[in-house]
């Protein structure tokens, strides 16, 4: 049966009295705080980081993909924040998701009281608001709080000086083409809203005020946000009850999301975190919500995730369809399918979330996260040849016919053609899934290959494409070829692995992907896993590939593939014991970045990391379906404790 939200989400109040329920804010060191501290809110368009101090340092407006004007995460200094926290520095938090919602909740303590912040960006009667609305409600619990807040836009991409602009209606905070305002109710603003005051020759360049909580009491902060268009200022009130409504929407999504399966509160976390990558007006999918936050402590690993990877996409499309999630499937789905077809119709690694090319890196004047720099927007690896991204839209395109869906004339044209493509291209070197400088023979991209031109006949099977005779025996010769190549060139005994690719020693963790593909469920992708866990294993974690654990941290994703190949392997009941480890190596709040460091376990990388949820979702999935293969139960541990935990709160 189905889990009802009573028992897949979080407990109703997951706040408590208990002295060791309350927990010290994150220190900032510079004005920066550990990447475990921050929660994510979104409403389909844009995403907002918010620490357990209550501070916003991160917030493109009013799209994901704009020049953030609140990106204090990698500037503190000139990069903008959001702030709202208690006057009095000394201070306790409990924080907790509203359940099934990506609507924070933030319960600060005090000496003289306790008040509750309820942060979301809101979303409208029929969907995303046609523009950007982020809403802090601060409601008094007990005694009398102190608070103040302050909104400080910055400009540490240099795209976008601020300046201030006196309306009929008030200040606006300009950046560039985007118009910032602020409106709300028992806020004790204090900024000058009148023309002439303040230090700056047009006034402040901020926003900020302060009040006082009492029991019952309820404040509204409301900053809204257009990009080249009229400025739309809303009445608080309206706001006030838009909070409700963004939750009900929010928990209406969740009543629609199907799954029956262990894990039950990681995977939907996980779901959830997905939904808030999904960029509702075209349907695209952000790999991840930020730029630049770094994969080590030296820098030079920075990059931009705010696109859509194909292959990503593909990994979501899978997971939304086993959750019966049928919007959420065909827009992206049908996104990415036009995309490429006004693109040429040639493969791209990943599009901007508007469907455009992206034009190159650029580097920004930021400083870096902790100063870790430098601070790009834009990512090096669209000019790559990845063979695997055949493999990638191949395979959920077959998984989106087999779901009862037709493919249209000009799509089968168009994966006939990628299909042809595996077959011409598989014999070149490419970059491989880690994008690296250096092309070679990686092994995990002849096997996506593989995964690319069976996806294909299986499209053909299901009389979804009509290729010709000639085609359809040529793409069988070219599927046989490829598990030839790798059996002679792609293995090592000595290794007892499948290695990086030939010539090199060197072994690699994308080919635990082609155990769930189907390539190979049997001794030999065993003794892979055991191979890399030696190698490369920290813990329940596992870097990418040899040598690189002096580069970056442990790559989240990488593990739960481990545990998902386990189970494909016949190895169930070691699966289910790494996935119970690694599902507790998110933050407080379910959330994982790209990257952990294998020395401290402190989080690295952008956030929240499609990829490591997706795989988190995705082993979570093959885990189910193999133990249901051997009719066997899993003894979900991680959800035993998550519930324990709650209990001693």
């Amino acid at each position: 049966m189905t889990d009802t939200l009573e028992s897949v989400h979080e407990t109703t109040d997951s706040f408590r009295d208990e002295p060791d329920a309350w927990q010290a804010p994150d220190p900032r060191e510079d004005g920066y705080v550990a990447l475990r501290s921050y929660g994510a809110i979104g409403d389909g368009r844009t995403v907002a980081l918010v620490a357990r101090d209550g501070q916003i340092d991160w917030l493109p407006m009013p799209s994901l993909f704009t020049d953030p004007v609140f990106s204090g995460i990698v500037d503190s200094r000139t990069g903008g924040r959001v702030e709202l926290r208690p006057v009095d520095d000394d201070f306790t938090v409990q924080r907790a998701y509203v359940p099934g919602t990506n609507v924070l909740r933030t319960r600060f303590r005090t000496s003289t009281g306790i008040v509750e912040v309820t942060d979301a960006l809101i979303t409208g009667v029929a969907g995303r608001l046609p523009w950007s609305e982020l809403a802090r409600r601060v409601d008094g619990l007990r005694g009398r709080v102190e608070m103040r807040w302050a909104v400080v836009p910055g400009n540490s991409f240099g795209t976008h000086p601020i300046r201030r602009v006196d309306t009929p209606h008030g200040p606006v905070l300009r950046a560039a083409d985007i118009n910032l305002a602020l409106v709300g109710f028992e806020h004790g603003r204090t900024d000058p809203t009148e023309p002439g005051h303040g230090d700056e020759a047009d006034g402040p360049l901020e926003f900020r005020g302060s009040f006082t909580t009492s029991p019952g009491s309820r404040s509204l902060l409301c900053l809204c946000g257009v990009d080249d268009e009229p400025l739309h200022l809303p009445d608080p009130r309206v706001v006030d009850q838009g909070v409700d409504r963004t939750i009900e929407n929010w928990e209406n999504w969740s009543t629609e999301f199907s799954w029956d399966g262990p894990w039950a509160k990681a995977v939907h976390r996980s779901a959830l975190a997905l939904k808030l990558l999904i960029f509702s007006p075209t349907g695209a999918i952000a790999a991840a919500a930020t730029t630049a936050l770094p994969e080590n402590f030296t820098g030079d690993k920075n990059w931009d995730y705010r696109f859509a990877w194909v292959r990503d996409l593909a990994y979501t499309v899978n997971a939304l369809l086993r959750f019966g999630l049928r919007e959420e499937t065909h827009g992206a789905v049908s996104w990415m399918l036009k995309a490429l077809k006004a693109n040429g119709r040639e493969m791209h690694i990943f599009l901007r979330l508007d469907g455009s090319v992206p034009d190159g890196t650029h580097e920004t004047g930021s400083e870096g996260w902790r100063g870790i720099g430098p601070v790009y927007k834009g990512n090096p690896a669209g000019e790559q040849l990845q063979l695997g991204v055949f493999a990638d839209i191949l395979a959920v395109m077959s998984q989106y016919a087999e779901g009862g869906n037709i493919l249209d004339e000009s799509t089968a044209d168009l994966l006939a053609g990628f299909a042809d493509d595996a077959c011409r291209r598989w014999q070149e070197k490419d970059s491989g899934m880690w994008e690296l400088p250096e092309e070679q023979h990686y092994v995990s991209s002849k096997m996506g290959c593989w995964q690319a031109i069976t996806s294909a006949l299986e499209l053909a099977e299901q009389g979804q494409m009509h290729p010709d005779p000639d085609d359809l025996e040529h793409w069988k010769a070219n599927r046989d070829l490829i598990v030839e190549w790798i059996d002679e060139h792609g293995w090592s005994e000595e290794r007892g692995a499948y290695l990086m690719y030939p010539g090199s020693d060197a072994i690699d963790a994308s080919v635990l992907l082609h155990a769930p593909s189907g390539f190979d469920r049997g001794e030999r992708m065993s003794r892979t896993i055991d191979a890399l866990r030696d190698e490369l294993g920290a813990g329940p974690l596992l870097f990418r590939y040899s040598d690189v654990a002096e580069e970056e941290g442990t790559f989240v994703a990488c593990a739960f593939w481990l545990a998902g190949a386990l189970a494909c392997v016949g190895r169930v009941d070691e699966a289910v014991e790494l996935m119970d480890q690694l599902v507790e190596q998110s933050n407080d709040l379910g959330l994982f970045t790209e990257m952990i460091s294998a020395d401290d376990g402190q989080f690295l990388g952008n956030m929240p990391q499609g990829l490591s949820h997706l795989a988190l979702v995705n082993a979570a999935i093959t885990i189910d379906e193999m133990r249901r293969a051997r009719g066997e139960d899993v003894d979900d541990a991680s959800d035993d404790r998550a519930d324990e935990a709650s209990r001693e709160q």
